[in-house]
């Protein structure tokens, strides 16, 4: 017979526990591992929004519903060409982020089309990475006007907005007594007279803070929201790290001059004051 008969063909397992062992490690131990694994992911303590800040996590769930801001309403409407000066050069004068360049007629054109008053709800609501400028430093008309003076240049041929008939006094429609009774009431200034003096310093800091976030909210959300030409992204703890070490007056003047692709005082006509509420505001976002 051939030798091959009496060949042996032996493997790496020769006892009964090497097969043991080698069936432990190869079926049961993954078994415990994968549900180690799920026990793990399914199980561990996840921190929520803010924990690893207790600071931040404060702030946000005491932030304010909304903001009140006195305007005086009588004042002559601003020219469009000032408003978009102020308000839209930053964006618009290099087509940051898909915005329309100034004068460029062909990428006007289709918005032209949509007509005025598509193109002013779009303004104030906000579009794409423009932020809602409705409810700003400028009336409605205003924007309107800014609007106009961009469609015009670029071939349009809208009406300039002129500010709204102001609605007639109620008091005209009183019957003649009502004077007589008014002048009978108690007057409330005894009341405003015994409010606190103390209570005037924070009221002053929350209008400061408020101010802050409505300047941020109209001129600097439209690069900070989305990190447009290099802007570090509001809360973005990384990118504002080595602007955090300069201190907020010189990130303030490093907005009322400009820097880079950030026109002097973000394009804005905010007061200086204004600028070091909104660098603060954006600042506390990141402590």
């Amino acid at each position: 017979m051939s030798d091959h008969a009496h060949e042996h063909h032996t493997g790496p397992i020769k006892t009964p526990s090497q097969l043991l062992w080698t069936s432990f490690f190869a079926f049961v131990a993954p078994i415990f591992i994968i549900i180690g694994l799920v026990y793990f992911v399914t199980s561990g303590n996840k921190p929520a929004m803010g924990a690893g800040d207790p600071e931040l996590a404060v702030a946000q769930r005491i932030q304010r519903v909304g903001t009140v801001e006195l305007r005086d309403a009588n004042r002559p409407l601003a020219l469009g060409d000032a408003v978009y000066a102020a308000q839209c050069v930053a964006c618009h004068a290099a087509g940051v982020a898909g915005a329309p360049k100034f004068g460029d007629t062909a990428a006007w054109a289709p918005r032209i089309a949509t007509g005025y008053d598509a193109l002013l709800t779009s303004v104030l609501k906000g579009k794409g990475a423009m932020g809602a400028q409705g409810g700003g430093a400028y009336r409605d008309e205003e924007i309107g006007r800014a609007v106009v003076h961009m469609v015009n240049a670029a071939g349009g041929n809208f009406a300039v907005p002129e500010a709204a008939a102001p609605a007639a006094p109620a008091a005209a429609a009183a019957p003649a007594a009502a004077p007589a009774a008014a002048a009978a009431a108690p007057a409330p200034a005894v009341v405003v007279a015994a409010a606190p003096a103390a209570a005037a310093p924070a009221a002053s800091a929350t209008v400061a803070a408020g101010a802050g976030e409505a300047l941020y909210k109209q001129a600097c959300a439209v690069c900070h929201v989305a990190g447009v030409a290099g802007a570090p992204k509001f809360a973005d703890k990384a990118a504002w790290a080595p602007r955090v070490g300069l201190g907020l007056d010189a990130l303030t003047a490093s907005v009322i001059k400009g820097k880079g692709a950030m026109p002097p005082k973000g394009g804005s006509a905010a007061s200086d004051a204004d600028i070091k509420a909104a660098v603060q505001y954006m600042l506390d976002a990141v402590k």
